[in-house]
């Protein structure tokens, strides 16, 4: 533990967990269509899935490590091909807000938490932001089962505040710009950056 970066490891949790990326922008288009506590159940698979992650990595860290470059390229591709499915989902729920009332009653179904778990098993730059913390900045506690658990909890706890905090914003934005057709805008300019998030991810302009 004494040989723990704190800095440098809180700045880059920070830093790496509270920008744009799938998980914040897709929780912040599901506050935008559904608020915030309809969001929660997606937020939750988020964070389990990513408590998941990051616990497996940190147990086989030097294995993942070398196993990684050999099948980041399909991960990759499976990932993007899934975030563009957000993005076509996020666009589609644009088009079916109603100006009655019963608003609610007309709206697609969420995406739940299995939907949030996928998201994780699917995104290979979890995988590679778990490789970095537990092979850079927590490599003294890999041999440590209960320092592993707490770490994960830790950052899984960091996750459902950024992801909360995304959806939050969104559920503020559905209230207090309540004209669809705004609304609309606003999940479209979600829907694009998640395309750009799955294009980026693909690796296909490195």
């Amino acid at each position: 533990m004494d040989s723990i970066n704190f800095v440098g490891f809180l700045t880059f949790v920070v830093i790496t967990t509270f920008t744009p990326g799938p998980n914040n922008i897709s929780s912040s288009s599901m506050g935008v269509l559904y608020g915030y506590p309809k969001t929660l159940r997606y937020i939750g698979g988020i964070v389990t899935g990513f408590f998941v992650i990051m616990l497996v990595a940190g147990i086989i860290s030097n294995t993942l490590y070398t196993i990684l470059p050999s099948v980041e390229t399909i991960m990759r591709i499976i990932g993007a091909g899934y975030i563009l499915w957000l993005a076509y989902k996020t666009v589609k729920s644009s088009y079916q807000f109603s100006t009655d009332d019963n608003e609610d009653e007309h709206q697609s179904p969420t995406l739940g938490y299995i939907n949030g778990l996928m998201l994780q098993a699917l995104n290979p730059k979890v995988w590679i932001y778990a490789l970095t913390l537990y092979t850079s900045f927590l490599a003294s506690i890999t041999n440590n089962i209960i320092f592993l658990i707490f770490s994960a909890l830790f950052l899984a706890s960091v996750a459902f505040c950024t992801t909360s905090s995304w959806a939050i914003m969104g559920a503020l934005i559905k209230r207090y710009l309540s004209n669809p057709k705004i609304q609309r805008i606003v999940n479209i300019i979600l829907g694009l950056l998640l395309v750009y998030t799955a294009i980026d991810l693909s690796g296909i302009f490195h």
